[in-house]
């Protein structure tokens, strides 16, 4: 684990074993965020709402997570998200309202808030955006710039805007490398060095 200059690595909810968090990594409300065993977290990503990273887990550069405390994203085991990935746990609609998050509550219009939730084994390519209230069933993966705005099925491939099937995952083939994976893990012990 390496020292951060934006936040005190000691104030977050929690930080597994061999986890990694580049320098440059801004996450604005540490305490609300929790990061499970070797899991990566790349420089110039900004974090700013609840957020659980299971084990595994890469969050790459240019990332971006927001929704202050009004919204949560969970990454469960072996997901990730490509450079430029920008998740939205919430969202002003703008309508006749102020918005900020330096505005006082009582002068914003209507906002969405709610989970992002990227199931095991799921990948978001790179630039791609998701939206409040959304979950990435296991398995699922976005190509390069594509916009989710509902939920999407396992074991299927996306892309475009709005997000559209554009195929099929091969789930066994999956499935038996992370029976591998997890099995090599528990036989090495708790990393891969």
């Amino acid at each position: 684990m390496m020292e951060n200059i934006f936040f005190d690595l000691n104030k977050l909810k929690y930080i597994g074993k061999n986890v990694i968090i580049g320098k440059t990594v801004r996450i604005r409300h540490p305490e609300l965020v929790s990061i499970g065993d070797n899991s990566i977290i790349d420089d110039f990503t900004y974090i700013s709402a609840e957020l659980e990273v299971g084990k595994f887990c890469h969050i790459a550069s240019n990332s971006v997570i927001l929704g202050g405390a009004k919204g949560k994203c969970i990454f469960e085991d072996l997901t990730g998200c490509a450079p430029g990935t920008r998740i939205i746990t919430a969202s002003d609609d703008y309508t006749g309202s102020l918005g900020g998050p330096n505005i006082p509550p009582e002068f914003l219009g209507r906002s969405t808030h709610g989970l992002v939730h990227i199931k095991n084994y799921s990948i978001l390519g790179a630039n791609t955006v998701v939206m409040p209230n959304v979950t990435v069933e296991e398995g699922a993966v976005t190509n390069a710039l594509t916009l989710v705005r509902k939920d999407l099925s396992s074991w299927k491939i996306y892309s475009g805007n709005p997000a559209k099937i554009v195929g099929p995952r091969d789930k066994d083939r999956m499935l038996a490398d992370v029976e591998q994976f997890w099995k090599s893990y528990y036989e090495n012990g708790e990393c891969f060095n």
